[in-house]
């Protein structure tokens, strides 16, 4: 009981666990739900330390030996094989604090294994295993939760959804007379879907998306039931049945409106759930229908003439990689055109695209809450003297995750420097014809 006893979602979870139901659980997970690949990677990790320097916990912690990726996996899912699932509470108690706040599941570690082992997915299999044993940080459990009673991550109901829509449309046709949030428009090329917090917390980007819309002029639709959050943080608690539930819906929304491609606004781990993680759980070689992220979006209309630059934004910036759509679908090259496109002065981030460091708020460590907004900011001293180095005071930062774990480490660091979205400064730099002058 000696980890982090605030969190009521460990020690309460842990008080129901008996040694036999903690094995016949792992037995359970890893003879139905992994297979060769598990053997695989236990098998081949030669204990070499390479993958130690990849890791924003190794480095922020002095290079402590526990905080390396091969230190996570010893501590935790290789006891658990070696052992045939004979470990006790506390050592499952240990290992959900490892698994759920001491990675972010950023897969940097996996570039530089000589073997490619992902150690993501070895901590995937922990965070399953706990789940199943009902051990995780409150926090992230309650996100799931919303997710399962409201299918968004915010308990935002389905009437307040269409306000905040219309809210947003009501206030942009004060700048655009002939702008719409179109709802439900059946055969339209492209479904817009956004997670929980934009129309929480973050509405101006809703608004910022329907101006860009409406300035290329392509034909979209945002849905009016749920369906419209494409977020998934059940994929992150390690509630496989939940995501799988999610990510249909998520699909199954887009085909009810018969539109050609859904577009996702700026999100990282929602973009892995549908390319990585939501789709081979449930048994699809492909997407139902073609998905792609905000990133390549913007890129495309550029590409296409349809978005237009009006004037160049003077400040210097640098970028943050988010982990998921440049490591993990590799969108570095088109975000660099897209800044590159706004920006007079772009300041590369050292280092940067594939090998950038983490921001220390994905894998949904940032969701586990308070109890360890400490861990994640201490955790992450290494990306305050990368974000330091740069020299300038905007960070461009296309992920809602990303915004979140930065601004903590820019607060906490006190680096005086300011995040924006990429479509915060499209917006601010984009030709509008149509505006009011």
């Amino acid at each position: 009981m000696a980890y982090f006893p605030e969190d009521i979602g460990l020690v309460e979870g842990v008080k129901n666990l008996t040694e036999d139901k903690i094995q016949q659980t792992i037995k359970e997970v890893i003879s139905k739900e992994t297979g060769a690949r598990l053997r695989a990677y236990l098998d081949t990790c030669v204990h070499c330390g390479l993958c130690a320097d990849a890791c924003h916990f190794f480095l922020s912690h002095d290079r402590d030996p526990k905080y390396s990726p091969v230190g996570k996996v010893k501590q935790t899912i290789w006891e658990m094989v070696k052992r045939e699932g004979k470990v006790s509470p506390g050592f499952i108690l240990r290992s959900a604090v490892i698994a759920y706040t001491e990675c972010n599941l950023c897969k940097r570690c996996s570039l530089y294994c000589p073997f490619g082992i992902d150690i993501a997915y070895l901590l995937s299999i922990v965070r399953r295993i706990c789940h199943k044993l009902g051990v995780t940080p409150q926090y992230i459990q309650d996100t799931a939760h919303s997710h399962s009673a409201t299918m968004n991550q915010m308990w935002v109901k389905d009437d307040e959804w269409i306000d905040s829509l219309q809210w947003q449309e009501d206030e942009a046709r004060d700048e655009i007379p002939n702008l719409r949030i179109p709802l439900e428009k059946e055969g339209a090329d492209i479904m817009y879907s956004v997670i929980g917090p934009e129309p929480k917390f973050r509405t101006q980007l809703i608004y910022q998306a329907a101006v860009i819309m409406n300035e290329a002029g392509v034909s979209w639709t945002m849905p009016a039931t749920p369906g419209w959050d494409n977020s998934d943080m059940a994929m992150y608690v390690g509630d496989y049945e939940l995501m799988g539930r999610l990510k249909r819906l998520h699909f199954e929304t887009a085909m009810r409106l018969k539109v050609k491609k859904i577009v996702m606004g700026e999100c990282g781990h929602a973009y892995r759930s549908v390319y990585d993680t939501g789709n081979r759980w449930l048994g699809w070689r492909d997407m139902p229908i073609p998905i792609i992220h905000a990133v390549q979006f913007y890129w495309e209309l550029l590409q296409e003439g349809k978005l237009k630059v009006a004037k160049k934004f003077e400040e210097p910036v640098t970028l943050h990689d988010p982990c998921n759509i440049v490591r993990g679908m590799g969108l570095h090259e088109m975000l660099r055109e897209v800044i590159k496109a706004f920006c007079s002065n772009f300041v590369e981030m050292y280092p940067n695209r594939e090998h950038n460091y983490c921001c220390c708020a994905g894998g949904g460590v940032i969701n586990c809450g308070p109890p360890f907004k400490l861990t994640r900011v201490l955790g992450n001293k290494i990306k305050a003297e990368q974000l330091k180095a740069t020299g300038v005071k905007i960070v461009i930062a296309p992920c809602h995750n990303c915004h979140g774990g930065l601004e903590d480490i820019i607060h906490y660091y006190k680096l005086g420097m300011q995040l924006k979205f990429l479509g915060d400064i499209i917006y601010e730099c984009m030709e509008k014809s149509n505006a009011v002058l």
